[in-house]
């Protein structure tokens, strides 16, 4: 049995409203939705007065105008990027423009080339004004924010910390109402066991994903069940191995047979991750080079 995650999907909102989340935080949700997106980009708005802006979003006029009404007569003196993908980063640098301020993120994209791709893509574009790593702090009127290095969903994926509420920005990292795709050869399944750890072990009060509502009940064993969920899946994967299934889209139709279809691309990635990641293991053997149709065994 796969491991559950308590997910949290109910969400009280309307598109380009601010939302009041905290005595320093707001949220601002962009009209993206979709299957990978949720209910859309949530964008967050850290402080008063001098502020910093959290994932701007997509690059829609719309969205652009309701951000810019939420900033009014405030400083803009940070645009913070968790990563590079459409739905996070294409609207940082029009903004921070329109600020006169800096982005700030870990560094530019790796293109994710794969047999079956899925619909949220890589900003190819987009590249830093500054880069962030372990240790970068960011501070206005009453807050301070940390940089914490988060690689596995992407290669250049970075959580931020609120010190001031022990919260955590968490990007795609962690999400609320859904697992998280690791997709290579940008993603890394290795590398995000790692940093689920590493941001479990800060016990967080609250986490604020980019899509979906915040986590507020036992964060660091919200963090655990992702973990448990991924050696689950690992789990499985072994098991359709042994019954048989030699391809990622074989063990797919079964393993995510209870998930809509239309993220079963997305699945194909992940599960790629998780192979690649058995293979360095050990535990699992492939027929060339490791891919979405190569053929795989039990080691």
């Amino acid at each position: 049995m796969v491991a559950r995650i308590p997910f949290v999907r109910d969400m009280d909102f309307e598109y380009g409203q601010v939302t009041e989340m905290s005595p320093l935080i707001r949220r601002v949700i962009a009209n993206n939705p979709g299957p990978f997106t949720f209910t859309g980009t949530g964008v967050y708005i850290i402080g008063r007065g001098t502020v910093a802006v959290i994932d701007p979003g997509p690059l829609n006029d719309e969205h652009f105008e309701a951000l810019k009404a939420a900033l009014e007569g405030e400083t803009v003196s940070h645009v913070l990027v968790t990563h590079s993908h459409l739905d996070h980063s294409p609207l940082a640098h029009p903004l921070a423009d329109w600020a006169g301020c800096k982005v700030y993120a870990r560094g530019a994209a790796i293109a994710t080339e794969a047999d079956i791709r899925m619909e949220a893509g890589d900003d190819m574009t987009f590249r830093p004004d500054v880069t962030v790593s372990d240790g970068f702090t960011a501070s206005g009127p009453g807050w301070t924010i940390e940089a914490i290095e988060t690689p596995g969903h992407t290669s250049n994926h970075v959580c931020y910390a609120l010190k001031e509420e022990n919260a955590l920005f968490s990007g795609d990292h962690v999400m609320g109402w859904s697992t998280t795709v690791i997709s290579p050869p940008d993603g890394n399944m290795g590398d995000y066991f790692n940093s689920l750890t590493k941001v479990r072990d800060r016990c967080f009060q609250t986490i604020y994903p980019t899509h979906g509502p915040p986590v507020t009940d036992d964060a660091s064993g919200f963090i655990q069940a992702y973990i448990d969920h991924r050696k689950a899946r690992e789990a499985a994967i072994i098991a359709r191995l042994e019954a048989g299934d030699k391809t990622i889209p074989q063990m797919v139709k079964t393993i995510y047979a209870d998930v809509d279809v239309r993220l079963h691309p997305a699945a194909c990635h992940s599960v790629l991750g998780h192979m690649i990641h058995l293979v360095e293991q050990g535990r699992v053997t492939v027929d060339g080079q490791a891919g979405i149709n190569s053929a795989y065994d039990v080691a």
